[in-house]
């Protein structure tokens, strides 16, 4: 049952009337004159009925406009502020990244995480996880040759596979998820998958069919009002998909201790199994539970955005064929036929500012992750006190019109000066920022330069007969992460 059915709506109503009576003090509940404004909270909903649930992030970039950079709402009975704008963002995330660096206990992800791994985790747990992560990624390669031999590598088998296609349209999203999962892969298990292995696809759907719910209206509602689980398809999906992965991993790493040799660690998972046998004051956050939920959260990330990114890379490129060409006339000049590496990058600022534009446009965690206040704070003016949900609009900051000339259009010039070299942008925040910034940041960027460069050295992308340039939809999908909607592509291999 479904909660678009009248008698789930009905019940959904007498339930949520019951559980809003027996929330404490939410009557009652006051807020100092100096908290951030934002919209009126109708009771029981609050602002439920003034926000687009596919993609809150419109509304909220609409809601910025009104009530300025720094402004409240409320979903059901929890007060959110929303920190809009690079200024904003950056004083809070950068400047006063202590006191934004907390994540909030949202209801769906203490179901399926328990507060363990890394991404959604809290306190100590988290310093230490994030601490043995960044660690582990540096010593299996990331940032350097080992890891970038290791993309390589995989661009060939995904270069192989793009080929049988022989120029026929084609749906590229699964081929890509499974070379960007390679990676995380080869540094998680220490091996790679076969891309028709049926284990390993099960496992790609199963993650894109949980980062698709979980940015749908029925999750949100649950958030909201968690009584009503029992009525929501959606919810039980995801705790099912979330379950069947964690045991595939529970298998992996039991087997993986049957042969665990302390001095030949092939994979994350043996760097884990082996503090966990270690004797300090940090081995009891090396259990059982948090090695599943931090594999599982490094195999999602790992996977998804860059393979989104990707994604929408290609169809932009077929959008923008004359941008398309531009690039390839750069790789032929610069490398001519061999093989892409970082170390092209700075000989190629036209690639790289392409690169960096599909990420600002493509805006595929337009929310951030949500953050949480860990002590009093004041932000530009207003007063924000310990323990509240945070939202930093990461589309408003890549969408900020006072730090991109064309904000609403695909643009590599953003990321160029008049001489056509490369320019950072400080605003350029796709990773977040602070102390929660993406941990694989440095592994993504050297992925999407290599399989990009890769990819429009051998293949011209464009789209299948009958389809022009021009009708080529990029409103996003809906979901956690905000892919392009499903769409076919011809690849022509380069002479």
């Amino acid at each position: 049952m479904e909660w678009t059915d009248p008698i789930s709506i009905f019940l959904l109503f007498v339930l949520t009337v019951i559980f809003i009576v027996k929330t404490k003090n939410f009557w009652n509940r006051r807020f100092r004159e100096d908290f951030p404004p934002g919209p009126t909270p109708l009771p029981i909903i609050g602002n439920l009925h003034i926000m687009d649930l596919k993609r809150p992030y419109w509304t909220m970039l609409e809601l910025s406009k009104k009530y300025g950079s720094v402004f409240s709402i409320q979903m059901g009975c929890q007060k959110m502020v929303v920190l809009s704008g690079y200024e904003t963002v950056k004083e809070a995330l950068v400047n006063q990244a202590d006191a934004f660096a907390g994540r909030p206990k949202i209801p769906v992800f203490e179901d399926l995480l328990k507060g363990y791994g890394v991404i959604f985790s809290h306190g100590d747990n988290w310093k230490v996880m994030r601490r043995f992560t960044l660690t582990t990624l540096r010593d299996f390669g990331m940032g350097r040759r080992a890891i970038e031999d290791k993309i390589v590598e995989e661009s060939r088998f995904l270069i192989k596979d793009i080929e049988s296609q022989k120029g026929k349209p084609f749906e590229i999203s699964v081929m890509m998820n499974a070379a960007a999962a390679n990676i995380i892969v080869s540094i998680i298990f220490g091996e790679r998958f076969d891309y028709e292995d049926p284990t390993f696809l099960r496992l790609l759907s199963l993650i894109s069919e949980n980062l698709r719910l979980l940015g749908s209206p029925s999750i949100t509602l649950y958030n909201m009002f968690p009584a009503l689980g029992f009525l929501l398809r959606n919810y039980k999906i995801v705790l099912h998909n979330t379950e069947e992965f964690h045991s595939f991993i529970q298998c992996t790493f039991v087997e993986r201790l049957k042969d665990l040799d302390r001095n030949d660690q092939r994979s994350l998972i043996d760097a884990f199994l082996v503090r966990q046998q270690e004797k300090n004051n940090t081995n009891g956050y090396f259990h059982k539970d948090n090695l599943i939920y931090l594999v599982s959260n490094l195999f999602a990330a790992g996977m998804d955005t860059t393979s989104t990114t990707l994604c929408w890379g290609l169809l932009l490129m077929m959008k923008y064929p004359k941008i398309q060409s531009k690039v390839q006339e750069e790789i032929t000049r610069v490398i001519g036929s061999a093989q892409p590496r970082i170390e092209h990058r700075i000989q190629m600022p036209y690639a790289d500012a392409v690169v960096h534009e599909i990420q600002r446009f493509a805006n595929i965690v337009p929310m951030d992750l949500p953050h949480e206040t860990t002590e009093d704070v004041t932000l530009k003016g207003y007063f924000i006190p310990k323990g509240t949900y945070i939202i930093p609009l990461l589309a408003s900051v890549l969408q900020d019109e006072s730090q991109w000339e064309t904000p609403d259009t695909f643009n590599p010039e953003h990321f160029l000066d008049s001489e056509g070299k490369f320019v950072k942008k400080e605003a350029f925040m796709p990773f977040s920022a602070g102390r929660r910034i993406c941990a694989g940041e440095t592994l993504a960027k050297m992925e999407l330069f290599l399989f990009f460069t890769s990819l429009l050295q051998r293949f011209t992308f464009h789209p299948p007969p009958g389809v022009t340039s021009a009708d080529l939809d990029l409103t996003p999908a809906v979901g956690f992460v905000t892919s392009p909607e499903p769409y076919k592509i011809c690849a022509e291999p380069r002479v």
